[in-house]
């Protein structure tokens, strides 16, 4: 399962933080650059807890505890990660495979998957300034909360069909009929939470709209000078899973009532409709004009 680049760094900070806790010495490559590189995960790993243990000791000596994960053993190509400290073998969780920072001239988190290149190279990091597209985003990025974005991605098709072709004002006025027949459509992820805080966020984006003239000026107003950023960052280890933006513009929303958008989901939002620009430095939508160009 490929999760998003917020889910893996997510991860990666916790597989990081516990190492240095824990002070393990670790060979080479060393954990801030192995863990960081995280690519696949299991679902069931992916909601780890806290790992207990990482690094080259042997895991039963891990700070084990019943129902914990456990980074037990860590290469140059991949991590494992064991349920049971005490008899891993028995209990294997994922053998993660290690994303490289570019693949193919991208950035690396995008892999080879036809769907995801095409979102890396043509929407995400380039500047969106229709309240349409923002709403989109706003609805997928709440749908992928605790899933993959690739999930998301490939159910596209399904969340326009059953939100009014992502039409804020027609979402808005969605019954608790429209959720019912919501909660029977294939085409997205069947979640009465969520599908009704895709309507409840509607209503609320059409009141930002009436008090900053869009919605547009209501993200810009987070960033220093009114300016997306653009980072200049050279491995995906470097990508933080929040900024001082994605935190205070969260915040005021959770205030006004959104639903499903944290300041890691609001990260990711940034970053896809390029209000952040995380591309790497040697991604080809950077060095190449007929990526750098391409507008949503």
């Amino acid at each position: 399962m490929c999760l998003s680049p917020a889910k893996v760094r997510n991860f990666n900070s916790r597989v990081y933080e516990t190492a240095n806790k824990n002070g393990n010495g670790l060979a080479t490559p060393d954990i801030g650059t192995l863990a960081t590189s995280v690519y696949r995960i299991t679902q069931k790993a992916a909601s780890v807890p806290e790992p207990g243990f990482a690094g080259g000791r042997s895991p039963s000596k891990a700070g084990r505890s019943e129902g914990k994960f456990v980074v037990c053993k860590l290469t140059e190509s991949s991590v494992e990660i064991w349920h049971d400290a005490a008899n891993p073998l028995s209990s294997p969780y994922s053998n993660i495979a290690i994303m490289q920072d570019i693949i193919n001239g991208r950035c690396g988190w995008c892999g080879t998957d036809e769907l995801y290149v095409k979102y890396h190279d043509r929407e995400w990091g380039k500047l969106v300034t229709d309240d349409k597209t923002l709403f989109e985003f706003l609805v997928l990025e709440s749908a992928q909360a605790g899933l993959s974005w690739i999930t998301i991605l490939r159910k596209r098709e399904g969340y326009r069909k059953a939100f009014c072709d992502f039409d804020a004002e027609r979402v808005a006025q969605m019954t608790d009929e429209d959720v019912e027949r919501l909660m029977r459509f294939d085409g997205i992820v069947r979640n009465r939470l969520k599908i009704k805080a895709a309507i409840t966020n509607a209503r609320l984006l059409l009141a930002i709209q009436k008090e900053f003239g869009s919605f547009y000026e209501y993200t810009l107003s987070f960033f220093p000078d009114r300016k997306p950023i653009v980072n200049t960052f050279r491995s995906l280890s470097e990508i933080p899973a929040s900024s001082p933006e994605s935190d205070a513009m969260s915040k005021d929303m959770k205030k006004r009532g959104f639903k499903f958008f944290g300041t890691t989901i609001c990260y990711a939002h940034l970053q896809a409709s390029g209000f952040i620009n995380d591309h790497l430095e040697d991604c080809i939508c950077r060095k190449d004009p007929k990526f750098r160009h391409v507008t949503v």
